[in-house]
């Protein structure tokens, strides 16, 4: 698929990984129809990409599936699905104040993998209905997981067992949407400068920097957005998780 040609739905997308692939859809020719909770920024993201904002709780079936058709009613039709909604999710299961509340792991589980299902779910819908391009292809949907999916720090265990799911149903969903000509795959980013890393003490940011094997850097969003734009060209790129982290390994805390 020719990124002029994409006509995206991206969850998260008025800050930080989800602007950054807006913006580099928008730039390539690309329409983008932004769902997050964030008004103010959701109105400054629409004035400057020509975008769509809707206020979207990806928790809710409901309200995901209208929000999608939103989007297709604005940029008549929807053929990418980019998914960065997300919390990261700190606590121990254990800590000092007592064990976690069971409500606080399920709202991180209810927001990074349901509400990634509920995203893909919906556009997957709209992009049956899409006419295929010559190999068939009718769309294209991106998850983000992260690399704690696979080596979870201390504290985080509501947040990797989220991002453990986005990996987990990666491959089967893209073996179910074969069918329907859409193909699904994840990103996995490790550090990445973020909203949340940008409100971070400087000895902490050079912390975190100096641990990356190399580049001794902290991702920019726009490496992610680039490797999203790659995996909307490249019909072959399917069924797969890709880490994005600089070779860093996460240690236990």
């Amino acid at each position: 698929m020719q990124l002029e040609t994409v006509k995206a739905v991206i969850t998260g997308g008025v800050s930080g990984l989800g602007l950054a692939v807006a913006r580099h859809f928008v730039a390539k020719g690309g329409q983008v129809t932004l769902l997050d909770i964030n008004d103010e920024a959701g109105a400054a993201a629409e004035e400057a990409l020509g975008a769509k904002y809707v206020n979207t709780d990806v928790t809710s079936e409901s309200a995901v599936s209208d929000a999608v058709a939103q989007a297709v009613e604005f940029m008549g039709g929807v053929n990418v699905s980019v998914n960065c909604a997300g919390v990261i999710g700190a606590g121990r299961v254990l800590g000092r104040e007592g064990p976690m509340d069971l409500d606080y792991f399920s709202k991180v589980i209810q927001i990074n993998l349901v509400g990634t299902f509920n995203a893909a779910k919906a556009a997957a819908a709209v992009m049956e209905e899409n006419v295929p391009n010559p190999d068939g292809e009718r769309g294209v949907i991106i998850n983000t997981a992260s690399v704690a999916a696979y080596e979870g720090q201390i504290g985080q265990a509501a947040y990797s067992a989220s991002k453990g799911g986005v990996v987990g149903m990666t491959l089967p969903m893209a073996r179910e949407f074969a069918r329907i000509g859409v193909r699904v795959n994840t990103i996995a980013p490790g550090i990445f400068w973020t909203p949340m890393a940008d409100g971070m003490p400087e000895h902490i940011q050079e912390a975190l920097a100096a641990s990356i094997p190399f580049p001794a850097r902290l991702g920019k969003p726009e490496e992610y957005a680039d490797l999203a734009g790659h995996i909307v060209e490249n019909g072959y790129f399917n069924g797969e998780t890709i880490r994005l982290d600089g070779a860093v390994r996460m240690q236990p805390k």
